[in-house]
């Protein structure tokens, strides 16, 4: 049995550190947690209020949502690989760890890395992530809550052409799965998944070294038999 997770605690200044602002501000934030919507206090360090950091983390999270509206992203060839702090300049976040936070604190919310390095030596290593600018982009237009951007003029880049007839027990990825089941882009496959509408692939069939899901071409049309059936 899985334990619970044991809350990374915080007080008001590394917040503040964390989100640029002071620890004054986010005192205030939480006197004013009726209209703000500030976190509750997950405990006391002597006299210092402390919080869950994840708690906080989705709370500026949110909070961001609002006034990523009206940010276009610059141009950028969509294959060019940014690092978690380019990638939260690029979309527009204030925090340039944001999308760091995102992936530390909450798993399956933010797309995985499209490229892992790994870094320094054996006995201080560490991996350098790096995500492609479509996969921003299709993140961006699909995340949850997120709604569509009117500003925004960017095409969702499309998924490739995949052959129905090719080999039943090739392993797939989820570009490959969300063409052959129709939908329009990764985003959507991806939410899908989630949610439970796809119940044969809840499950993969195989995951890559970096944690990726795989599923055989069998598989996956036996899925859109199925998903057929119902509409």
């Amino acid at each position: 049995m899985t334990s619970p997770r044991k809350p990374r605690l915080v007080d008001a200044a590394e917040i503040a550190a964390e989100h640029g602002l002071t620890s004054a501000r986010i005192t205030r934030l939480y006197t004013t947690r009726d209209q703000s919507g500030f976190p509750e206090i997950a405990g006391m360090r002597r006299r210092a209020r402390l919080w869950d950091h994840a708690e906080v983390t989705k709370w500026f999270a949110n909070r961001s949502l609002a006034r990523l509206g009206d940010h276009t992203p610059p141009s950028l060839d969509p294959d060019e690989l940014l690092n978690g702090t380019t990638a939260s300049k690029f979309l527009g976040y204030k925090n340039i760890n944001q999308v760091n936070n995102y992936v530390r604190d909450h798993p399956g919310y933010f797309p995985d890395p499209d490229v892992v390095e790994e870094m320094g030596t054996p006995e201080r290593p560490y991996r350098k992530q790096l995500w492609r600018v479509r996969t921003l982009l299709d993140w961006q237009a699909t995340r949850p809550g997120s709604g569509r951007y009117v500003n925004s003029d960017r095409a969702t880049p499309a998924l490739p052409a995949v052959p129905v007839d090719g080999d039943p027990d090739e392993l797939l990825g989820a570009t490959q799965a969300a063409a052959l089941l129709g939908y329009k882009n990764l985003g959507s496959f991806t939410s899908s998944v989630a949610q439970g509408n796809l119940p044969l692939l809840k499950t993969p069939d195989a995951l890559t070294d970096r944690g990726r899901r795989r599923w055989t071409r069998k598989r996956i049309l036996e899925q859109a038999a199925q998903r057929g059936q119902k509409r």
